[in-house]
């Protein structure tokens, strides 16, 4: 796994992450894709759920240049989105996405996560899982409120066992992801929790490629604090306003 980033942007990445006074800094810094590289080293990431969160935030991480598998249990309904994704994306089952990405962004409705470890979880051990599902009670019923109650980080890792488990993607709107993605000024800020800090790295970037700012929180415990129903839930707050609200 590991051979497949290049040690440069991973020492480039943690230093900045690391250094408590570069943070403040890191939308500016990151804005440089020279800086980056990524063009020159495109990933290879399987969506699993690729519906309106997941269907557009691998629309922007095609024109960043990745490669994605988009998944459905209906893969020919994905045939309009992978014409819009371009030459490097194609569709596929949520078992081809689980194998085919280095990177594997899950975002289904969360009460079918649980499902999601069970079937493909062995496909997708020692990879970097993003989870960007949001429990919502009225929906998903009492898993919904144990997530909630004990934090969506801690809950999905129990779930998703043996991955590099990252929390992102799941505090904005999918009408966000289309419409402000990359805009002019300040940007859109999207928070990262997890505890592998390559996955956080790799993470960090994607957000920025996908044309937002990330906001590094911690832990995957200190998740709980962008789940559903928090003061900076889909609230559209740049990255200064972000680490303001969350006391970073």
């Amino acid at each position: 796994m590991k051979e497949n980033f290049s040690n440069q942007r991973r020492k480039f990445l943690s230093q900045l992450i690391v250094s408590a006074g570069t943070l403040g800094a890191l939308p500016l810094i990151l804005n440089s894709r020279q800086a980056l590289g990524q063009s020159s080293n495109p990933l290879k990431i399987g969506i699993i759920g690729s519906g309106r969160i997941g269907g557009s935030v691998g629309l922007r991480w095609a024109e960043a240049g990745h490669e994605i598998l988009f998944s459905s249990r209906n893969p020919d309904s994905l045939l309009d989105l992978v014409a819009q994704a371009g030459p490097k994306c194609r569709a596929g089952y949520p078992q081809e996405a689980a194998e085919f990405g280095d990177i594997v962004l899950v975002a289904v409705p969360y009460a079918a996560t649980p499902q999601i470890g069970r079937d493909y979880g062995h496909l997708m051990q020692g990879k970097i899982v993003i989870d960007c599902g949001n429990p919502y009670v009225q929906r998903d019923g009492d898993m919904a409120a144990d997530a909630l109650e004990r934090g969506t980080g801690v809950v999905s890792a129990e779930y998703l066992r043996g991955v590099r488990l990252v929390r992102a993607f799941n505090a904005l709107s999918w009408r966000e992801v289309q419409d402000e993605a990359h805009r002019e000024g300040e940007r859109i800020a999207i928070p990262i929790a997890g505890d592998d800090q390559e996955a956080v790295d790799v993470t960090t970037q994607l957000v920025f490629d996908s044309g937002f700012d990330p906001v590094i929180v911690g832990g995957l415990e200190r998740a709980r604090e962008f789940d559903q129903g928090t003061d900076v839930y889909v609230r559209g707050m740049t990255a200064r306003e972000m680490r303001n609200a969350l006391d970073l």
